[in-house]
């Protein structure tokens, strides 16, 4: 097998944290020293079949583009699909580009992405590796023909893989997570294979050789294979299409159009899909023109505890996506919730940093009954403040993203709640703003427990040393940004709201990884 193209790391990011001074790389910080901006995340993955007959009715491309332009908030630097007519090894028809998605995938584009199944990638990197030559999918042909491969994670013993691979004389051209899976792939199973390739097998060698951080969707000629690690730490799901003609109650017996399948659920209806399940933690599913199927499920080692990433459903995933059987919409509720139980304090209004701790404002105005009311409005046509070129240019970025409604704030006293706090830049600007418009008080209140420890598995939070939490308690941090409070949700709360909506009865199958807030990581980094 060998490489097409070569992938370099990706690190995505969604938040924009102006730096804070005095901060420096920690020696275990996995950049090596590169400049972070704040929470980083990796990707979004995305793939679709379509079943019966093909060529197919369904214009798989455009399903594709629609699913990913769900995920765009999990990446927004790149993006590229990859589409099979399901009849070729050799051919595999290939778009990507820079910048969202609906610059890149214009109607010349669509055009040239005939297939009746195809993957799709969106990515943020915040690395001087931002070209379009690091877009994914990236396609590698073998001696058995083309192969398409997509990630979102990253590997936690990367550089054992990485010397593995390089002893049995394969060449690596990049520092790349995903360049390594692809070749890893290359790698026999110990136990053979005949004159055609065993792809579950070398997926189930893969998943031997390193146990997390991934989900992948891997596609050849004519099938997808959707794989999530074995702990689970990266989401993965599947949806079913179905006819537009017949109602959701009509869809139960009803014999998909086709399979999709997804780093989320946000999306599905919008394209005609209803979801089904999530992909098992440690699951190969396959996916083919008959339909979907579990290959195999991988078991963690040492019978460890599942570590789905507790912060997608603080701030990474659309908060109408479902994991566990849950909208991440109500899990952020009842995070507003149990706050209002632990740190309520006398205000007259609640509000929220929008969007991303809206759905926690509204939980908390429930619990304490005292009302929501908005007090920022944004202005969505300023850029990304991360691209401003020094700090101060920075906070004025995250000062003009916001209005205050100055009717609504003028003599307050308000509680704001925000989701997390990372290095603390973001959230001073606000204040300052708030009591430029006349408000009486600011009572901060976070929807998550203080972050204090950097994370190695997909999402790229900055070093121990630049997260804020790791200098100051609450009372020196409400200084620090001008509140007159600030309270954090404890670990506890955050575990019981995630928990809350959870209807699976074998405690052994829930597990949530929390190493950014307790340093507890479900294995051992590889450095």
């Amino acid at each position: 097998m060998s490489a097409s193209e070569a992938v370099p790391r990706e690190e995505n990011s969604r938040e924009e944290v102006a730096e804070s001074p005095g901060c420096s790389p920690s020696p275990r910080d996995p950049t090596r020293g590169q400049t972070l901006t704040g929470l980083t995340h990796e990707c979004g993955v995305f793939g679709c079949i379509a079943t019966g007959q093909w060529p197919t009715q369904i214009d798989v491309a455009q399903v594709i583009c629609l699913g990913l332009v769900a995920l765009q908030h999990r990446g927004q630097e790149s993006a590229g699909i990859v589409t099979s007519q399901g009849n070729s090894t050799k051919h595999f028809n290939v778009h990507k580009g820079m910048g969202m998605i609906s610059t890149i995938f214009n109607d010349d584009a669509m055009k040239k992405l005939k297939g009746n199944l195809g993957i799709g990638h969106t990515r943020y990197s915040t690395s001087a590796a931002s070209e379009e030559v690091n877009c994914q999918p990236f396609v590698v042909h073998t001696n058995h023909g083309a192969l398409a491969v997509a990630h979102n994670g990253e590997l936690v013993n990367c550089e054992k893989l990485r010397r593995k691979v390089l002893s049995r004389g394969v060449g690596l051209s990049t520092h790349s997570d995903s360049e390594l899976i692809t070749q890893a792939l290359c790698l026999s199973p110990p136990e053979g294979e005949g004159d055609t390739p065993d792809w579950p097998a070398r997926i189930k060698h893969l998943m031997a050789l390193t146990p997390l951080s991934y989900s992948l969707v891997i596609m050849e000629k004519d099938r997808i294979y959707g794989v999530r690690d074995p702990y689970g730490n990266r989401p993965l799901c599947l949806g079913k299409i179905v006819s537009m003609v017949q109602s959701k109650d009509d869809d139960s017996d009803q014999e998909p159009e086709g399979w999709v399948i997804s780093s989320e659920s946000c999306g599905f209806l919008s394209i005609g899909a209803r979801y089904v399940r999530e992909v098992l933690p440690g699951e190969i599913v396959e996916l083919t023109r008959k339909g979907v199927k579990t290959i195999s499920i991988v078991d963690r080692p040492d019978n460890k505890p599942q570590s789905f990433c507790i912060f997608e459903y603080v701030y990474f995933a659309r908060s109408d996506s479902i994991f566990e059987g849950q909208m991440v919409y109500s899990v952020r509720m009842q995070c507003g919730r149990m706050l209002a139980k632990e740190s309520v304090i006398d205000a007259d209004i609640v509000s929220s940093v929008p969007e991303s701790g809206t759905a926690a404002a509204h939980g908390f105005a429930r619990e304490s009954g005292i009302q929501f009311a908005e007090v920022l409005c944004k202005n969505r046509y300023v850029g990304r403040t991360f691209i401003q070129p020094n700090t101060r240019l920075r906070q004025l970025g995250v000062a003009k993203k916001f209005g205050a409604i100055s009717e609504n704030v003028m003599g307050k006293k308000i509680i704001l709640i925000d989701d997390s706090i990372v290095r603390g830049n973001t959230i001073g600007p606000i204040i300052k703003l708030l009591r430029d418009a006349g408000a009486k008080e600011v009572h901060i209140r976070v929807a998550s427990p203080p972050l204090k420890y950097p994370c190695y598995m997909g999402i790229n939070i900055p070093t121990r040393e630049e997260l804020i939490a790791n200098k100051l308690d609450p009372k020196q941090l409400a200084k620090y940004v001008g509140a007159n409070s600030l309270a954090y949700l404890s670990l506890e709360g955050l575990v019981k709201a995630v928990r809350h909506g959870i209807k699976i009865k074998d405690e052994s199958k829930i597990g949530h990884c929390t190493a950014c807030l307790t340093g507890e990581y479900p294995e051992s980094i590889d450095w």
